[in-house]
């Protein structure tokens, strides 16, 4: 899946927390996060001095990220709860970049069919 797909499908599902995101889907948008986020922080320095376009892009971008990691554990046979373990300092992070980094389940899954790139 090329960048401008992932995040374009990624927008376009901002609100769908069945079915399931691919790896590449993923970090294809996780990429688009942080390079928005560098942006939004230069102009920011540039123009403002605080954290407006920043806080701006956080509010934007929080619900597309949300669905998109709901989805990439469903692409793995998890729940989408499980991104609550986030919550635990520093381990929590750990065991979700440890299931972000999983191969997809073969076949259709319990939360929908195989995704296609």
């Amino acid at each position: 899946m090329e960048f401008q797909h992932a995040v374009r499908r990624a927008f376009s599902k901002y609100v769908t927390f069945t079915g399931r995101a691919m790896r590449s889907e993923f970090w294809w948008f996780a990429l688009f996060v942080v390079l928005v986020n560098a942006v939004a922080e230069i102009i920011d320095r540039m123009i403002f001095g605080f954290g407006l376009l920043g806080a701006i892009a956080a509010l934007v971008l929080f619900l597309p990220q949300l669905t998109v990691a709901v989805r990439r554990l469903h692409d793995t046979g998890r729940s989408g709860w499980w991104l609550l373990i986030a919550l635990i300092p520093l381990i929590g992070w750990i065991v979700l970049l440890y299931f972000y980094i999983q191969p997809s389940d073969h076949g259709d899954n319990r939360y929908g069919l195989q995704p296609v790139a």
